[in-house]
C-alpha cells in the first residue's frame, strides 16, 4: 500500500513541475498568436513554430535541469544540510520560467508597435492581466510548496517541529565561590536597589500576558494554525510586485518604453523568493531589491505619466525604507542611541 508520505510526494513534486512549465507554454503560445495575426496569412507555420519552440525548451530544460537538480537533492541527503540559506528549485523557476515569460511578454508589445499592418491591427487597450497572474501565480505555489514540506497535511503539527523555532532550557547556574563559600557570599551580598519604572513596567508587562482563550468561541477564533498562514503571507509578500506588475497593462506604459524599467525592477524583486524564509538576511532584500529601486520607479511614471501607480504603494516603499535604515542604522550612532523609559 502507498504511504501519506509518497502520495504527498508525487502531488508536490506534479504541482511544482506543472508551476515551472506551465507559463512558459501559455505565455508563449500568446506570443504566437500575435506575432501570427502580424503575418496576416492563412496559414499557421509561425504560430506553430513558436509553440514547437516552446514545447522544445520546457522539456530540455526539464530533462537537463529540472528533474537532475531534484533526484540529486533527493538522493544526495548531505546536500541539504549544506544548502541553508537559498532554495534551488525557486532559483530554476526565477531563471528558466520567470525570466523567458518576461521576456515573452515584452515581445508581444514590441511585435505589435512594429508590425508593417499597425493600420488594420491597432495596439489593444490594455495587456492581457493572464501572464503576470499566471507566472507570480506559479511562484507562489512553489513557494508554498516547499515551506510546507516541513509540516504534515494530517493532524495537529507538533509545537517543536518548526525549524524556525528553537527552544532553550535555562539553568541557574552557580558561580564557583557560592558552591565553596555560600555562607560568606551570603553575608557580604548586598542589598537589593529599588526597581525603576521602566523595569517594574518591564516586569509587568511579562507578567501581565494576555490569557489565552480556554473555551466558548473567542477560542475557535484565536486558533492559529502555521500551515494556513503560509498561504497568507506568500501571497501578501508579493502584493507589491503584483500591484507593480499591473500598471504595465496600461497603455500609456506598454505602449511606451516604460514596460522595460517596470519589468526588470518587478524581476529584481522577486529575487528574494530564492532564500529561505526567517532568515535575517530576507528583511534586507526586500529594502534593497524591492522597496527601494520602487520609490523611483514609481516616482518617475507619477513624474512622467501621471498618477498611473497607487500613491499608498509609494507611501509604502518610502516608509519601509526609511524605517529599515533608521531602526538598524541610524540607532547606532551616539545622537540616536540615547536610552529612552517607555510607559
Amino acid at each position: 500500500m502507498i504511504s501519506g508520505k509518497l502520495i504527498n510526494l508525487l502531488v508536490y513534486e506534479i504541482l511544482e513541475f506543472a508551476a515551472f512549465s506551465i507559463p512558459t507554454l501559455v505565455v508563449a503560445e500568446q506570443f504566437a498568436s500575435a506575432y501570427h495575426k502580424t503575418k496576416n496569412s492563412a496559414e499557421k507555420t509561425y504560430y506553430w513554430l513558436v509553440v514547437s519552440v516552446s514545447i522544445a525548451y520546457v522539456a530540455l530544460i526539464a530533462l537537463m535541469v529540472w528533474i537532475p537538480v531534484k533526484v540529486l537533492l533527493y538522493k544526495k541527503h548531505h546536500l541539504c544540510t549544506k544548502i541553508k540559506q537559498w532554495r534551488p528549485p525557486l532559483m530554476m523557476c526565477i531563471v528558466f520560467t520567470t525570466l523567458p515569460c518576461f521576456g515573452f511578454s515584452i515581445a508581444v508589445t514590441e511585435v505589435q508597435k512594429n508590425s508593417t499592418l499597425s493600420q488594420k491591427f491597432s495596439m489593444p487597450e490594455s495587456l492581457p492581466d493572464l501572464p503576470v497572474s499566471l507566472v507570480l501565480t506559479s511562484l507562489i505555489i512553489v513557494d508554498i510548496i516547499e515551506k510546507l514540506r516541513k509540516y504534515p497535511l494530517k493532524g495537529r503539527p507538533i509545537k517543536n517541529e518548526d525549524p524556525h523555532i528553537h527552544t532553550t532550557n535555562l539553568q541557574e547556574v552557580k558561580t564557583v565561590t557560592e558552591q565553596v563559600k555560600p555562607n560568606e557570599v551570603a553575608k557580604r551580598t548586598p542589598m537589593p536597589r529599588p526597581r525603576t519604572i521602566a523595569q517594574n513596567h518591564q516586569a509587568g508587562s511579562a507578567i501581565a500576558e494576555e490569557p489565552p482563550f480556554s473555551s466558548g468561541i473567542l477560542r475557535t477564533v484565536a486558533r492559529r494554525d502555521k500551515r494556513a498562514e503560509i498561504f497568507v503571507n506568500s501571497f501578501i509578500m508579493w502584493s507589491d510586485t503584483i500591484e507593480m506588475l499591473r500598471v504595465s497593462g496600461h497603455p500609456a506604459v506598454f505602449k511606451s518604453g516604460w514596460l522595460y524599467p517596470v519589468y526588470i525592477f518587478s524581476y529584481i524583486s522577486l529575487l528574494r523568493i530564492i532564500v529561505i524564509p526567517h532568515k535575517s538576511l530576507l528583511s534586507s532584500l526586500g529594502v534593497f531589491l524591492q522597496d527601494f529601486p520602487f520609490i523611483f520607479v514609481r516616482i518617475s511614471l507619477i513624474a512622467a505619466l501621471g498618477p498611473i501607480t497607487p500613491v499608498l504603494g509609494l507611501l509604502k516603499n518610502i516608509l519601509v525604507t526609511l524605517s529599515y535604515l533608521y531602526f538598524n542604522y541610524l540607532t547606532t550612532f551616539r545622537f540616536f542611541s540615547t536610552n529612552e523609559t517607555s510607559f
